[in-house]
């Protein structure tokens, strides 16, 4: 097979939460045990950084990665889901895998993957954690695919864990409460390693507490950092948040004497964007009209990217929107303007939710535009009806976002 057949070989063989959802969800870890096993336990052959959150967690294991390639460390960088390309999930210092390693790792082991039957997922963490041990990086930023205590990259002791926010996303799976959510998520803090919890919630903090206790793991508030925070190349007012998560890690991982510089950690949050290829976040992808996408897809994420669209000077505002069909509507409707043409389209993947049946859950909401076929469709038709100093807004989901960059 060559890279593009082996790529439809891993989305069509085996379940893929990106396409199909919550039944592609494992309730173990048994599975990446063995894979791991049979691959010779690769992760415990370079350091790591673990990343969850409901929010944010994107973004700071890029910000994380940007600021240790600028001070001098081979870097491996897992994260998910892609935008436009596969090897988008797995860079060694912002480079991508080569065509050719993904291959060979399919190749190498199909047999092994069918016998056992391995999720998508699983397949994808075994591969990244090959890749950066052949490599020999000094450390790897591994985000948590969904979750934190059953998700896949959950084999790994890092150096630290950093733990961003705690919202109401994938319910059907984490559960209906903060609390439990944040159990779940809290299931990456590992005995005797440190953690840092990037925003303080009355509900979550008292359970990190006790998970770090009972682990005898010291744990770090972001809100408690008291040194100089930089600025960062990505657009977007929650990036604040982000960068004193961040920040905090990196004083944590200094008390560990890993050796990060003001200048570089200055540097590496300049250039997150050429330093990682982080795409989709408050990007701005042309001028008059200006368009923006961003991947904030649940109540959290798109309150605040709401909230800096309104403060946007526009004659017109225009949403191009798309979702899946696991998104809870009535919680995140509401956040959305009225005083805008809507544009509503179904993302070109299994989940993606129907564009009537958007529009109908919006008119509810007074949200009210027209149905279209495609996330293109509906694009071009917003160009066509935007002028100079008006907005188009694009978003709704990661996949939404993908199929217009």
């Amino acid at each position: 097979m060559n890279y593009q057949e082996t790529v439809d070989w891993m989305f069509r063989q085996l379940p893929m939460y990106q396409q199909v959802g919550s039944k592609a969800y494992k309730v173990d870890l048994s599975n990446i045990k063995k894979l791991s096993a049979h691959l010779q336990e690769p992760q415990h052959n370079f350091k790591t950084i673990h990343v969850a959150g409901t929010n944010g967690k994107g973004s700071v294991s890029h910000m994380l990665a940007s600021v240790l390639q600028e001070s001098g460390y081979k870097v491996g960088l897992y994260t998910s889901p892609h935008l436009k390309d596969f090897r988008e999930r797995i860079k060694i210092n912002g480079k991508e895998i080569g065509e050719n390693s993904v291959v060979k790792f399919i190749a190498d082991n199909k047999t092994f993957f069918e016998a056992n039957q391995l999720s998508f997922f699983e397949m994808t963490v075994g591969m990244a954690f090959q890749y950066f041990s052949e490599e020999q990086v000094d450390i790897a930023v591994i985000e948590v695919g969904l979750g934190g205590r059953l998700d896949s990259t959950n084999i790994i002791t890092p150096e630290i864990s950093v733990i961003t926010n705690i919202g109401l996303d994938h319910t059907a799976i984490l559960g209906n409460s903060l609390e439990v959510i944040a159990s779940e998520k809290g299931g990456i803090i590992k005995k005797e390693v440190p953690v840092v919890i990037g925003e303080y919630q009355e509900e979550t903090c008292p359970v990190f507490d006790k998970i770090a206790k009972d682990l005898g793991a010291p744990l770090f508030l972001a809100e408690d950092y008291t040194g100089r925070l930089f600025q960062t190349d990505l657009k977007g007012a929650y990036q604040q948040k982000n960068v004193r998560t961040v920040s905090s890690a990196l004083e944590v991982l200094r008390n560990l004497n890993w050796n990060l510089p003001e200048e570089k950690v200055e540097l590496g949050l300049k250039n997150v964007v050429e330093n990682t290829g982080l795409r989709g976040r408050w990007e701005v992808l042309r001028d008059n009209p200006k368009v923006i996408c961003d991947t904030a897809h649940n109540k959290e994420g798109l309150h605040y990217a709401m909230a800096q669209l309104l403060q946007e000077s526009y004659r017109q505002l225009f949403l191009v929107l798309g979702v899946v069909n696991d998104k809870d509507l009535d919680a995140v409707l509401p956040l959305f303007p009225k005083n805008a043409k809507y544009f509503f389209c179904r993302p070109n993947i299994p989940r993606g939710l129907e564009a009537g049946i958007l529009k109908e859950k919006a008119e509810d909401c007074g949200l009210f535009g027209r149905a279209y076929d495609s996330v293109s469709d509906a694009y071009e038709a917003a160009l066509g009806l935007a002028s100079q100093g008006d907005v188009i807004y694009v978003g709704g989901s990661t996949f939404t976002v993908a199929e217009i960059i």
